[in-house]
């Protein structure tokens, strides 16, 4: 019944700018933790942004930090994920992620309990 939908990937030019979009549903999107993973070939799934139900705590990797701002519209019930400057290394397919409740747990993967599909971003050299 929970479901979690990406949009938004794409190919870019390095430097460019890239906005995801996650809309939720099937569960009380305004009471939980949502955060963004990401998945390169060969490698393991890692945290790249998260933030709690009314954005008052933010996380963020170092490799991101300062360029991915992530945000949410709880009318929406929809999270999106800014990425600027992009790198060849930011290259992976981006999922979405909640932690249901009011505990955030930040980019600590096992804690989230349901995941989208993912979308494919790609960034050329």
């Amino acid at each position: 019944q929970v479901q979690l939908v990406e949009s938004g990937g794409g190919s870019v030019q390095a430097g460019g700018s890239l906005r995801l979009s996650c809309t939720a549903s099937g569960y009380s999107f305004s009471s939980a933790c949502m955060g963004w993973f990401r998945q390169a070939p060969g490698k393991e799934r890692e945290g790249a942004a998260a933030t709690d139900s009314a954005e008052y705590s933010t996380f963020y990797a170092d490799s991101v930090k300062g360029r991915f701002t992530i945000s949410r519209d709880n009318a929406k019930n929809t999270a999106y994920l800014q990425m600027n400057s992009l790198k060849p290394e930011d290259t992976a397919v981006y999922y979405c992620a909640a932690i249901p409740g009011s505990v955030c747990h930040g980019l600590t993967l096992r804690w989230y309990r349901h995941w989208g599909q993912g979308t494919q971003v790609t960034v050329s050299s």
